[in-house]
């Protein structure tokens, strides 16, 4: 058996033991995340670390007289072993929630039905990983990371619920360095294409090379600009932080609470949407509940939904839409329009191209004020051609004004932009985005 199937026989012998040793009035919802990764790390281009890790972690939301106790632990497919570890937490949740007041806006559990996806990708072997990732880098100082392989994540309740993902997906996360300049990129998918690949590295070997000539230094102030669809996947991270959460709009805490309440508005241009069907992620959150495959979030500038908890539905007495609690994007798109991408230094003419931002945050979350910093390969531009990279600079923008007015066009391509922790696992999620053009883009300092 390979390795989704063994951890399926895993997880189901370990659910149907938490679950046959409940007591009466007692309910269990129980996830699982597992991986079985390649992991290798560079520099100079050549491989610092070659190292391979399988886990299985279980989380286990014990619910009991309106109380809910969570625990997590992993488990090792050791059935003997994982049978102790589980009767072990089990117990654990039922002291907590011997002790834990009544919560009460708990969501019951109950039985949202079944589904079964497995996703087969096309990824590197063993035997050719390496020359595949190294040789068209050749020449250039690569520093990154390679995961790739299989990643699943499942779910099952006492009530009889059962959902299971698996998919084959890889990524690689690199810098190009030339001395103190570098180029960022990322190659990720389920389906490894050299091709494609060799294309991203020359491109960014492109880049490195622009980066040695004169440095140009701006004056804080306004100009056109063009974000890549790296930079705009960066703006797209802080949909995840109170800009989308029901809650968070019905507590006075989030960043579109003048767009919700019609004092602020976006571009035609720009529509955003959660889309299951890119295959980043599972369309069940984490008490299994199955969320629309596809779900418009704002459409053509004008707001259609905003994400709802179960939780937040039985708050605020309003249908929910299988948003997990947090109530943030999980599978992110932000649509494309119709700029081509041999029309970009053309239509910018005269600006800033910023293919990459970072160190983002609210400035002025009631204004939906960001601040960061341009970085790695960041252009100034004249009559359509590249001249120069700029010195680093900080911006100071309204998502109103540069998602507003003030957004020129959006392109008619889009880039998969993947989760790329590895701190404890390798996660599941991403975001696909355009780039877009815009006028007036602030930079203070």
């Amino acid at each position: 058996m390979n390795f989704a199937e063994i951890t399926k026989e895993n997880f189901n012998q370990i659910s149907n033991f938490i679950i046959e040793s409940l007591h009466s009035g007692e309910q269990a919802n129980i996830n699982l995340h597992a991986e079985n990764t390649t992991f290798i790390r560079f520099n100079n281009s050549k491989v610092r670390q070659n190292t391979h890790i399988t886990q299985k972690s279980l989380t286990l939301l014990l619910q009991k007289a309106g109380r809910s106790a969570s625990v997590s632990f992993s488990i090792s497919g050791n059935w003997i072993e994982d049978k102790i570890r589980a009767q072990y937490w089990l117990d654990q949740a039922r002291s907590e929630c011997e002790i834990l007041p009544l919560d009460p806006f708990q969501v019951a559990i109950q039985n949202q039905g079944s589904s079964d996806s497995n996703l087969k990708g096309h990824l590197l072997n063993d035997s050719e990983v390496f020359e595949s990732l190294i040789q068209p880098a050749l020449g250039s100082d690569m520093a990154g990371l390679y995961c790739g392989g299989p990643l699943i994540a499942a779910n099952r309740n006492s009530l009889g619920q059962s959902h299971w993902f698996s998919t084959e997906s890889f990524f690689m996360d690199y810098s190009l360095y030339d001395g103190q300049r570098a180029v960022k990129g990322v190659y990720a998918g389920t389906q490894w294409h050299q091709e494609d690949y060799v294309n991203k590295i020359s491109t960014s070997k492109i880049q490195l090379s622009l980066l040695n000539r004169p440095k140009i230094t701006l004056e804080p102030g306004k100009y056109r600009t063009y974000l890549a669809p790296a930079a705009v996947a960066e703006i797209a991270h802080m949909f995840s932080w109170d800009f989308l959460s029901y809650n968070s709009f019905k507590k006075g805490t989030s960043a579109l609470m003048k767009f919700g309440n019609n004092e602020k508005s976006f571009s035609p241009l720009f529509s955003v949407r959660e889309n299951f069907q890119l295959g980043l992620n599972h369309r069940f959150n984490s008490m299994g509940e199955l969320a629309p495959e596809t779900l418009e979030l704002i459409t053509d500038g004008q707001l259609k939904n905003f994400l709802v908890s179960s939780r937040s539905a039985k708050e605020y007495s309003i249908p929910g839409n299988a948003a997990d609690n947090h109530e943030a994007p999980r599978s992110l798109e932000i649509t494309a329009g119709n700029l081509p991408e041999s029309e970009i230094l053309k239509k910018l003419e005269t600006g800033l191209y910023l293919s990459n931002l970072h160190y983002l945050n609210w400035s002025d979350r009631m204004s939906a004020r960001i601040t960061g910093m341009t970085r790695y390969a960041c252009f100034w531009v004249e009559k359509g051609e590249i001249i120069g990279p700029i010195s680093d600079m900080r911006f100071d923008e309204s998502l109103y004004d540069c998602l507003g007015e003030n957004l020129l066009a959006v392109t008619d391509f889009q880039e998969i932009d993947p989760q790329v922790s590895t701190y404890d696992s390798r996660i599941l999620g991403g975001k696909k985005t355009p780039g877009i053009m815009i006028k007036d883009f602030k930079l203070t300092l």
